[in-house]
């Protein structure tokens, strides 16, 4: 399923491509700036990464994780696919920058 903010929509900037709903739910969208993003769940966890900007390739790989959050799954609704966005939408906006560590 696709999902498109529409233009009066208070979530300029935040748009989920794909969503899967369910015990095992799970999806991808993006953000401003180019930034994509996405989620699943995973030990009962909500688990959502951000990556950066204008990916090389189709699959991001673990240096393009710009931040990511977490939240307990068990206080979502995870059937219900407006619960599911909005825990996704939450996430997005408190996620927590990665440490890079030097080189």
């Amino acid at each position: 399923m696709s999902l498109a903010p529409s233009p009066d929509s208070a979530d300029k900037g935040f748009a989920i491509e794909d969503i899967s709903t369910g015990l095992h739910a799970s999806g991808f969208g993006q953000l401003d700036g180019g930034r994509s993003f996405s989620f699943h769940v995973e030990h009962q966890q909500l688990i959502v990464e951000i990556y950066r900007p204008r990916l090389a390739g189709p699959v991001p790989q673990a240096e393009d994780v710009m931040a990511t959050a977490t939240r307990k799954a068990t206080d979502i609704d995870l059937y219900d696919e407006r619960s599911l966005v909005a825990a996704v939408r939450d996430a997005v906006a408190n996620a927590h920058p990665v440490p890079r560590t030097a080189r």
